[in-house]
């Protein structure tokens, strides 16, 4: 199954939830697409770049809504509110996205944009792989289980 490990968390990084992210929302988007496609009702291509713009922006929107309960709150010591604070930031943010994707469905996108949202979603998978085997020093990949010992 080492060929899963770019797709999937490998530890509890605020990374990997993010790649999690990343790789669910695009998959989620190509089952979309497979079973939707003859009932699009604008452009395919309007509808692939929106999904693209989704896929990008969705680690990003987890990650501001997730950052909301520690600086209002500080630390949490209770397991329970942070699990409930997860999937209440993971369902908001799937609100938020698609929201943000069926306006953006609406768009015609221009060339310029089109390329943009390719480079985007190519350096994303390039960061999500690379980073899964060679981990920077920045503190956003640090694995919290790793802190405490």
């Amino acid at each position: 199954m080492a060929f899963l490990k770019p797709f999937c968390g490998t530890n509890e990084s605020v990374f990997q939830h993010l790649k999690m992210a990343f790789w669910g929302y695009a998959l989620l988007s190509l089952i979309e697409f497979l079973l939707l496609k003859r009932r699009i009702k604008g452009s395919i291509n309007n509808f692939v770049y929106s999904r693209m713009l989704s896929a990008v922006l969705v680690p990003w929107v987890i990650l501001l809504t997730w950052y909301l309960l520690p600086a209002v709150l500080g630390k949490v010591e209770s397991l329970f509110f942070e699990v409930l604070w997860s999937v209440l930031v993971t369902y908001l943010s799937g609100l938020f996205v698609i929201r943000i994707e069926r306006e953006t469905e609406k768009i015609q996108f221009q060339v310029g944009t089109r390329v943009i949202l390719c480079v985007l979603v190519a350096i994303s998978i390039v960061l999500f792989v690379v980073f899964t085997y060679r981990q920077p020093w920045i503190d956003l990949f640090v694995n919290p289980e790793t802190l405490n010992k």
